[in-house]
């Protein structure tokens, strides 16, 4: 298995990432990839600090010469986000990701790859182990359940940092150093479920709506991809009235930050009416496809009457009108463009979790801004829906945006790098996602933030990969920025 990374530079660093890739690490659960990191500083002889909510800062002398120069930060998450496809047997709770390689990509099959941010991490960690780069004093920051609420950076204990120079190794794109990012914040609503019997002579079917990317709701909410729920909810708020279906149950999205890729619902209809089901079903997928012909044009939707267990009971009709006109309500995607940086996301808004529970349906969605007013503004907007229906809404605490900063100083000297590297500019960026700098920014006055990555396609859905070559560029970068920072 250890032959998918044979021959790839740097060498140190892909044989971290083939070893985190073997720890079990999704998000609140990072106590074996926390040991495994531990276990690197102490072969290396190097100091560590662990705080409360589990953060780890290893601590690297300078090199011989380089003792007064400033302390710089390398910082990445250990946590990463745990999707597989549905036909694939894989337990995140103990299974290794199982990597292959096509060409120049590193991906896993079938599940999550975990480059976002392994990558970054395994980086830090060969840095730490390696002995012919110049530098000034290091901490190695690896920060804990970053991709469920940026949580570890939240809990980041204030005596964790000395450095205020901070380099963030969690971007995905090749060539870009981002130097801010959106603020965010998750609505939640909560509906009591009503429920009353099946009405006789209906038959139970499922509905199906899958074959969508899903993806990243921050990097790719811009590039209109299908939302599993709220195309599932447009077709049964059109199919329900004509055909008497009644709902009983409906499922879809796992993760706040994800696009839902995959949704399904599970309800009764008149006998006689299901062949008239599937033929909807068909004239829906062929509207889909001709509508996302240009990035979802494997949509799917299904009818199934058999292989499930159905619910006994079904929605009360008040009950499932509000919800279908909740859901069909509900804004999602792309809110408005920055006015300040050309092509830039500033606000947008996600529809990523339906999920039917004993006594009520849970509905989550998540909104970021880069502007504070416009996230407070977008989270009031899915709340006004919410409670047309009477939901029960809360709010999460979110977190704060990264306010960029085009005269930084550590930025000049990135730029810099990079020309004489590639004899090019850089861009210089900012991202509609939440970065842990926005909150690390807060914590410590006087941080002076950059964020870079390799090329990372895919993120948090099963089609993740990186592109192999964009590491190796990534890690010259680095270093070459390391040697720069202590001249």
């Amino acid at each position: 298995m250890k032959d998918v990374i044979q021959g790839l530079e740097p060498q140190r660093l892909w044989e971290h990432f083939y070893e985190i890739a073997q720890i079990p690490r999704c998000s609140k659960h990072e106590e074996k990839i926390r040991d495994y990191v531990i276990s690197v500083a102490k072969r290396n002889g190097a100091d560590y600090k662990v705080d409360s909510v589990g953060n780890i800062v290893i601590r690297k002398p300078a090199t011989p010469g380089k003792e007064n120069k400033p302390i710089v930060v390398l910082q990445s998450h250990l946590d990463m986000v745990c999707e597989k496809n549905k036909d694939v047997a894989h337990d995140f709770s103990k299974d290794p990701i199982q990597l292959k390689r096509e060409g120049d990509w590193m991906m896993a099959r079938g599940t999550t790859l975990g480059a976002d941010n392994g990558i970054g991490a395994a980086a830090a960690l060969a840095v730490l182990e390696s002995p012919d780069i110049s530098h000034g004093p290091l901490e190695l920051l690896f920060t804990v359940d970053e991709e469920t609420g940026l949580t570890g950076a939240t809990g980041l204990g204030s005596d964790m940092l000395e450095g205020r120079i901070l380099l963030n190794l969690d971007s995905e794109e090749d060539g870009a150093i981002y130097i801010g990012c959106a603020g965010g914040r998750d609505t939640e609503f909560f509906l009591k479920l009503q429920t009353e019997a099946v009405p006789t002579g209906y038959a139970a079917v499922m509905v199906v709506l899958g074959g969508l990317q899903g993806g990243h709701s921050g990097l790719n909410i811009h590039e209109g991809r299908g939302n599993a729920i709220k195309l599932l909810a447009r077709f049964l708020w059109k199919v329900a009235p004509e055909l008497g279906f009644r709902l009983a149950a409906i499922e879809g999205g796992n993760k706040h930050n994800a696009i839902p890729r995959e949704a399904d619902a599970i309800g009764y209809l008149p006998s006689d009416k299901v062949e008239q089901l599937v033929s909807l079903a068909n004239t829906y997928q062929d509207i889909f496809r001709n509508e996302y012909q240009l990035i979802d044009k494997d949509v799917r939707v299904t009818i199934r009457t058999e292989g499930f267990q159905a619910p006994e009971q079904v929605f009360s009709e008040d009950f499932q009108f509000r919800l279908l006109n909740m859901l069909y309500a509900m804004p999602h995607g792309v809110i408005s463009m920055s006015l300040a940086v050309p092509g830039l996301v500033e606000t947008s808004t996600n529809l990523a979790v339906i999920k039917t529970e004993a006594d009520r349906v849970r509905i989550l969605t998540s909104q970021r801004s880069s502007v504070e007013s416009r996230l407070d503004e977008i989270c009031e907007m899915v709340s006004a829906v919410g409670k047309l229906v009477q939901a029960e809404i809360r709010h999460g605490d979110g977190y704060p945006a990264w306010q960029p900063n085009p005269d930084s100083h550590t930025l000049k000297l990135a730029k810099q790098v990079y020309r004489e590297l590639y004899g090019k500019e850089p861009e210089v960026k900012a991202v509609h996602a939440g970065l842990e700098t926005g909150i690390i920014g807060d914590k410590f006055p006087g941080m002076d933030m950059i964020s870079f990555g390799p090329t990372i396609l895919g993120a948090h859905s099963p089609d993740e990969r990186v592109q192999i070559s964009t590491v190796k560029k990534f890690w010259d970068f680095m270093v070459a920025l390391l040697e720069k920072l202590a001249a």
